[in-house]
């Protein structure tokens, strides 16, 4: 599943095509994807200038004098800047008109989401599905204090504390394992037992990784393509992540695989105590 880095990485490759842009028209090829499509999109978003775009977690938004518009990718879907005139295929479902371009969402699973939010309904951090995520770990609102303080009281694993969203928002199964690998933390540590020292490793590795995982296209496992419908290439940088048996690239041990809430976690049992 697109993480957060490929969210953004989708992001910043769809904002120079789409911002400050009219649509000029918009196509919908299925009722919907996940959930139901806004019965009255079309008429909400036609002739209008998207004013910016952003990100919340892994919803994309796009920004509209009236409202916002929330794109999930789902399990396997990518959004491409591409002439509005390409002829659609099987899994290309959702065409944004922007003149002679478009951003064409392509969904193999259907497990994305194309949402509106109204401005009328009140803030947009107040809609259901972004009011109880946690901070943002690039925002300056994320710190190891944070992790400490709002962790007191969770005795799970700090994988599945991380992987929950409520705390800290955005950092799936792969960076969470990369990231406690840099910070040393076992991934079955329980979370109120981890100081604020290491907190403090594991905010600097958090932040470290995404932003590595940005620069570098995401990573690129099975389904994601950026919006110029290139791969990401930072999984070949992966220190334990999908590496189950195979050597530790800092003390050459065996990197182990377990099976967290149904989630693969991965570690190296010399450098993560």
């Amino acid at each position: 599943m697109p993480e957060l880095p490929e969210v953004e990485v989708t992001r910043l490759g769809v904002n120079p095509h789409v911002e400050g842009k009219t649509v000029t028209e918009l196509i919908l090829r299925r009722d919907g994807l996940r959930w139901p499509f806004p019965a009255n999109l079309r008429e909400l978003i036609l002739h209008q200038t998207i004013l910016s775009t952003g990100r919340r977690g892994k919803y994309l938004l796009l920004h509209f004098h009236h409202g916002s518009l929330l794109i999930h990718l789902g399990m396997s879907g990518n959004l491409r800047i591409m002439p509005s005139t390409t002829p659609p295929q099987k899994h290309d479902h959702v065409d944004i008109l922007l003149g002679e371009q478009m951003m064409r969402l392509t969904d193999p699973r259907r497990f994305g989401a194309v949402l509106w939010h109204d401005h009328a309904d009140g803030a947009l951090e107040e809609h259901l599905l972004l009011r109880h995520l946690g901070v943002e770990p690039l925002s300056d609102q994320f710190s190891p204090e944070l992790l400490f303080k709002q962790t007191r009281q969770r005795n799970a694993a700090i994988k599945q504390v991380l992987l929950a969203g409520d705390v800290v928002v955005g950092v799936g199964n792969i960076y969470a394992s990369e990231s406690l690998f840099r910070a040393g933390i076992n991934p079955k540590t329980a979370a109120n037992r981890i100081s604020l020292k290491r907190y403090q490793a594991l905010a600097i590795a958090i932040r470290e990784i995404l932003a590595q995982a940005i620069s570098r296209g995401g990573s690129s496992l099975k389904d994601f393509v950026g919006a110029d419908g290139k791969t990401g290439y930072f999984q070949q940088s992966y220190f334990v992540y999908d590496r189950a048996g195979e050597p530790c690239r800092v003390c050459q041990g065996t990197i182990r695989h377990i099976t967290q809430g149904q989630r693969s976690s991965f570690y190296c049992v010399n450098c993560q105590k």
